[in-house]
């Protein structure tokens, strides 16, 4: 019995005895620094699930606001700052890549005067007719 007219199997029903490609994890495919399987573990295995889906509901919502469709640590920052349970809880937290809240003094911005926040009087936009003569 001759074999060596098959083609050898590889692992997982590959055909051809090719180099195997190196495996990519989930963390390098979503493009993000933590491990996805283990923070996934972690959360089955704890109780996070509510405090975890509040603070993913409100960076839903910032990323929403900036019409972005997936959530990045900008988003986290922005929802757990702008919340005031949140904000207390992670006040000694620094979010990496999350940036700063906005503020700007109210000193610095321009003065809105009187007459300029009243609507100014029509001006008529036709002339007049003078009286016809004669």
């Amino acid at each position: 019995m001759e074999t060596g007219g098959k083609l050898k199997k590889g692992a997982g029903g590959r055909k051809g005895g090719g180099p195997k490609k190196k495996p990519v994890s989930r963390s390098v495919k979503a493009g993000l620094q933590f491990p996805v399987g283990r923070i996934g573990r972690y959360l089955k295995k704890g109780r996070y699930s509510q405090r975890w889906v509040q603070v993913l509901e409100l960076a839903g919502n910032a990323a929403r606001d900036n019409k972005k469709n997936r959530i990045i640590p900008r988003h986290v920052l922005l929802a757990v700052r702008n919340d005031e349970e949140l904000g207390k809880l992670l006040a000694g937290v620094t979010i990496a890549h999350g940036g700063v809240l906005p503020n700007i003094n109210p000193v610095l911005l321009p003065k809105k005067s009187e007459k300029a926040a009243e609507k100014p009087a029509k001006s008529p936009t036709k002339a007049t007719k003078s009286p016809k003569k004669g």
